[in-house]
């Protein structure tokens, strides 16, 4: 493909994976509108965004192995039209219940989006020259993460339109990618024998459901120490177990364990793992204390992580075409690594009082970090893996990332509940104040609503707690640079031939 049909056929991956981020980031202001209306609590408020992730971290290597079985532009349009269904059923949802199912359902299409558009641009461009083009991916995460709350808070806000256009609004554009990506993307497939690992799958999407099940509940529903967490993570590992014996014996495993042979996709599984922590809590934590240390709206919130968010979309594509120009990156992903962990520590001294301008600087370094990292993670894996395997590698990192994010959220969420309970108790003891009145260190307080003495020691408490919590995630941070340290790196690959040897199978035909 010349460069103006992969920029063509881009354009339709790039809409898709506008708005399956989109997806997840513009419920995050008009929750508290949206379960208001269907009578929903603080459990309904977890799951609402957990369901999604869930999914979507169970179903990414699914995606994957289909992917190196059939046609990608095929699987990709079918993505999105789980994404177009499910988000109409989600706007027109009568009850919570009705809402997290439909969630579910998003977030399976979601995962197949953000999986193959990364698999699509893989087997359209060598490694080589796929650089300059990841940096996109990276900009259009960046401006769906950071549009999608100032959409939602603006969709909530104006009368004619109400919270179910949360869900209605990534329906045009959806449409719009398939008929894109049908008119422009045109990849060869490989016809070949080939059998679904099904038992595979349903085993590992329920070790993973478990585990992050788990995660999300301990602490809060129940004491991390007791006999729901001994049965579900003995269960959780117990599937696991049997997922691995399992994908000994099939013919096509959904997760082929010779790929982590490869020291570059073990090594860059754990590190993505690692990194996923900041990629969705950096922009987690970073919402609530500007909403609840420095009580700002839903809306100013998102417009103040805004140092961030340029950071991650510029160093990515920066990044991107300098590993282009001069075929190198893992000085990259050493330096993205560093940054993450340093930016991380810095943002572990903000509290309530903390100025702006440092504020800005901590959450750049930690946006460069993330640029320069969570990208090129997927390129020297890609780089290393034979071209029938491109899929199911990719998905495979992209698989960790999730995972990881998500049961590292909310085990941070636990921990900043507990701390800011703790800090808050020592507030009202310094102020000879009663507890009385004052919120519990799971609620989300409405500052404007608490009594006009309770809301500086409200703040100071979020504000140390969350500073607290970024204290925690940077040694995982740094864990991610040492992982990467012990990567080796291999020129990249300027064609699609195999590192070794070139696959049996010939392309017998084409995309329609």
């Amino acid at each position: 493909m010349t460069h103006r049909e992969i920029l063509e056929a881009l354009s339709g991956l790039l809409l898709g994976l506008f708005v399956a981020v989109l997806s997840s980031t513009i419920v995050s202001n008009a929750l508290p509108t949206i379960l208001g209306d269907l009578h929903g609590g603080e459990s309904a408020y977890t799951w609402v965004i957990t369901a999604a992730l869930l999914s979507l971290t169970a179903s990414t290597p699914i995606w994957g192995k289909l992917s190196d079985l059939v046609s990608k532009k095929l699987l990709m349009q079918v993505a999105l039209v789980i994404y177009i269904l499910s988000s109409t059923l989600a706007g027109l949802s009568q009850n919570t219940a009705e809402l997290i199912g439909c969630r579910v359902l998003q977030g399976v299409g979601a995962g197949g989006v953000v999986a193959l558009g990364q698999i699509c641009l893989a087997a359209m461009v060598p490694p080589r020259e796929r650089g300059r083009y990841s940096g996109y991916f990276g900009a259009v995460f960046a401006l769906a993460t950071i549009g999608g709350p100032l959409i939602g808070g603006v969709i909530v806000d104006t009368p004619w339109l109400g919270w179910r256009w949360c869900f209605y609004v990534g329906i045009p554009f959806s449409l719009i990618a398939i008929v894109v990506l049908q008119r422009t993307l045109h990849l060869p497939v490989v016809k070949r024998a080939a059998k679904i690992d099904y038992l595979g799958s349903l085993l590992i999407a329920g070790a993973v459901s478990l585990l992050m099940v788990w995660v999300t509940l301990a602490g809060k529903n129940y004491p991390w120490a007791s006999w729901q967490t001994a049965a579900m993570v003995g269960g959780g590992l117990l599937l696991a177990l049997l997922f691995v014996l399992t994908e000994r014996r099939a013919a096509e495993p959904i997760i082929p364990l010779g790929l982590f042979r490869h020291r570059t996709v073990s090594l860059a599984a754990v590190a993505s793992a690692l990194v996923g922590i900041g990629m969705y809590g950096a922009t987690t934590f970073l919402s609530q204390y500007f909403q609840l240390a420095r009580g700002k709206t839903p809306t100013m919130a998102g417009l103040l992580t805004l140092p961030m968010i340029l950071g991650l979309a510029v160093s990515s594509a920066a990044a991107g075409r300098l590993i282009t120009r001069h075929g190198r990156w893992k000085r990259y992903l050493v330096a993205g690594t560093f940054l993450l962990a340093l930016g991380f520590t810095l943002l572990g001294t903000a509290r309530a009082q903390t100025s702006y301008g440092l504020l800005s600087l901590y959450m750049l370094a930690t946006g460069i970090g993330l640029g320069l990292t969570s990208q090129n993670l997927v390129l020297a894996v890609q780089n290393t893996v034979p071209v029938k395997e491109l899929g199911t590698a990719s998905s495979a990192v992209t698989f960790f990332r999730t995972m990881g994010g998500a049961m590292g959220v909310s085990a941070l969420g636990a921990l900043l509940g507990t701390k800011v309970t703790h800090y808050l108790a020592d507030n009202l003891r310094a102020a000879h104040l009663p507890a009385t009145g004052a919120p519990g260190g799971g609620d989300l307080p409405d500052l404007h609503k608490l009594p006009a003495p309770l809301v500086p020691l409200v703040t100071d408490a979020f504000g140390h707690g969350i500073g607290t919590v970024f204290l925690v995630a940077a040694p995982f941070a740094l864990l991610a640079f040492l992982v990467v340290l012990f990567i080796r790196e291999v020129p990249l690959r300027t064609h699609h031939a195999e590192p070794a040897a070139r696959p049996a199978a010939v392309p017998q035909s084409q995309d329609a």
